[in-house]
């Protein structure tokens, strides 16, 4: 787990320093960088998290016959694709997985990229060929950013690196609004029109002579629906309990100390409970405590780790140390980004790392297995779905007089001519109004994975989360806020055997009545006590509703204030003031809003000076 960066431009040594070292939390074991490449016009850089042989050694740029490479990530099936490479003849000086990657790429070529079962991202400087081979890992938990600007290209893993002595760039007036709608800037933007991000599970090529960039994709969800399970569910459920067992004995693999991140959910505790079956060592958890009613879950993760005999670390999370990380948020978020539960996140990364340098996480059961709340309501807005439109919007009319929110929100929702679109809304907020220049909100390559006929509405939602939600979102809070602490997080449930597996599921093995994540839990009640488990879901959330009411009020309004709220794009500042009320008054839950909001601004008063905007 590191930092890479690579450039092709002629910046100075204390130029290139400055760029690792803006990174540096990612990797703060080692810090280093040279030239290579012909005539030396190639600047390979690397912060090293040492997490797999810790030698010096295996300090990166690595260079393995003529290859040279700078990788970011883990390879959890090296040691099988090592031993194939010995079996051909290949000799390795290392017990690093970087090693192997370079001599997989030599001996069978840019395919060689299917092989590996990881979360990664890499440059490769093939010094025959002259040109670079790069690719990220299938579901995007590891950043890739690139420019490509007067036949010169840049690339790291976090954008400002790249935007650090360069200025050539742009503010990206669409990115601001597609932020501003989604949390998030959507892959294959960035914040800075000049600025690319890789796509998940995609390489490329760069020819360093001709000065040619190709991509393609390597993996893709089947959304045609042609590799499906035909046996029955308890065959099933033995094939997805060995293969989360392999998946997590894999991911405990390190020459560091590893822990779990356990919330009292059944994904973590999944994980966990997998976790304390296949080692000897008494496994370490890790859960979040808030003061707050409604957001404290960390009795259940307590629970969960009393009947696994873990050793159980709770970490208590308050507004004042709440309010310390949104001060610094952009420096490790350095483009925007709007899931508030990056704070907690930040905060769980942070005492984490005080005990090991590895933490194994829960996410990706809920887009594989159908377990979010509004799969469940999407459903049941299905069935409204079928009445006819005309009826749908007198009911609609009706309701909204109503002045609870709620109710106003439901009448928005009667209003869509398909439950598709309703989808597409509902993961923005339903109401886009005020925002500005809000045309293309849904003009997204990833929405066909929503649209087409291939399969039932749950199918069709869940791969669409996959390489949506779970790429621009959650991939993301967890890589910066594990990073910005210089800890590995390592995520079982998105090995790609995994979601293969899930996606292959006849739907009613995975939603069954109103049972979510059905064999998910059928396999976790072999292990844990199902009791446990007998309570709503809750998500990964941070209490930002009564804080902006309360001990952050005087925050939010002087930081949002109507002076700094002109001063930010393709917003409609007399609507924002309206939510602003709304919410202080009690009237409506507009902290989504809000936060977005907070995070724009903290960014453009760091990064705003200096760019134009277009």
């Amino acid at each position: 787990m590191c930092g890479i960066y690579g450039t092709t431009i002629k910046y100075t040594d204390s130029q290139v320093k400055s760029k690792l070292e803006r990174t540096a939390f990612r990797g703060p074991d080692k810090l280093d960088w040279k030239s290579v490449g012909k005539n030396h016009n190639l600047i390979f850089g690397h912060n090293r998290l040492a997490i797999i042989d810790l030698d010096v050694r295996s300090n990166q740029p690595f260079s393995y016959y003529h290859t040279h490479i700078v990788f970011n990530g883990e390879i959890y099936n090296f040691l099988e694709i090592k031993k194939q490479l010995q079996d051909k003849g290949h000799q390795f000086k290392t017990t690093s997985d970087t090693e192997v990657i370079c001599a997989a790429y030599i001996e069978y070529g840019d395919a060689f990229v299917s092989m590996l079962n990881g979360m990664f991202a890499f440059v490769i400087y093939d010094e025959k060929k002259q040109l670079l081979f790069g690719a990220r890992d299938r579901t995007g938990q590891k950043p890739f950013y690139y420019n490509l600007s007067n036949n010169d290209f840049e690339f790291a893993s976090q954008i400002s690196s790249i935007q650090l002595h360069n200025s050539n760039l742009s503010i990206s007036s669409q990115s601001i609004s597609y932020y501003l709608a989604w949390g998030n800037v959507p892959d294959s933007y960035s914040i800075f029109n000049e600025i690319k991000k890789l796509d998940a599970g995609h390489s490329f090529n760069y020819d360093l002579t001709t000065k040619k960039y190709t991509q393609k994709e390597y993996w893709d969800i089947d959304y045609k629906a042609e590799n499906l399970f035909k046996g029955s569910y308890e065959e099933a459920k033995d094939t997805l309990e060995s293969l989360l067992k392999d998946s997590v004995s894999r991911r405990l693999f390190a020459d560091v100390p590893v822990g779990v991140f356990l919330s009292g959910g059944i994904d973590s505790s999944m994980v966990a409970a997998l976790a304390t079956k296949s080692t000897s060592s008494k496994i370490k958890t890790f859960c979040v405590k808030f003061n707050e009613k409604g957001f404290d879950e960390s009795v259940y993760a307590q629970q969960v780790a009393d009947h696994l005999k873990t050793e159980h670390h709770v970490i208590e999370c308050n507004y004042k140390e709440g309010i310390d990380l949104i001060s610094n948020f952009c420096h490790y978020y350095d483009e925007p980004f709007a899931d508030s539960s990056a704070i907690p996140s930040m905060l769980l990364a942070k005492y984490t790392s005080q005990n090991v340098k590895v933490a194994l996480s829960g996410d990706g059961g809920d887009e594989s297995f159908i377990g979010y709340h509004r799969y469940n309501w999407i459903k049941k807005g299905n069935y409204a779905n079928m009445i006819p439109y005309p009826l749908r919007k007198i009911a609609s009319s009706l309701i909204h007089m109503s002045p609870n929110y709620r109710h106003k929100i439901m009448a928005k929702a009667l209003q869509f001519k398909s439950i598709e679109d309703l989808y597409l809304e509902a993961q923005t907020g339903l109401d886009i109004s005020w925002i500005n220049n809000n045309e293309k909100t849904y003009d997204l390559k990833e929405v066909k994975y929503l649209k087409h006929k291939n399969k039932n509405l749950l199918e069709r939602m869940s791969d669409f989360d996959i390489k949506t939600y779970l790429n621009w979102d959650i991939n993301t809070k967890v890589d910066r806020a594990s990073m910005a602490y210089s800890l590995e997080a390592r995520a079982p449930l998105l090995d790609y055997r995994v979601i293969e597996f899930a996606r292959s599921l006849p739907t009613d093995f995975k939603y069954s009545g109103n049972n979510q994540k059905r064999i998910l839990k059928d396999v976790l009640y072999k292990h844990v006590p199902k009791e446990i488990f007998d309570r709503k879901k809750a998500g990964f959330a941070i209490p930002f509703d009564e804080w902006f009411r309360t001990e952050l009020k005087e925050y939010v309004l002087d930081t949002l204030n109507e002076k700094s709220l002109k001063q930010i794009p393709n917003i409609n500042v007399k609507k924002v003031q309206l939510y602003i009320k709304q919410h202080m008054d009690g009237e409506w839950n507009r902290y989504a809003q809000i936060w977005q909001l907070l995070v724009l601004k903290q960014w453009l008063d760091n990064n705003g000076t200096g760019y134009t905007i277009q």
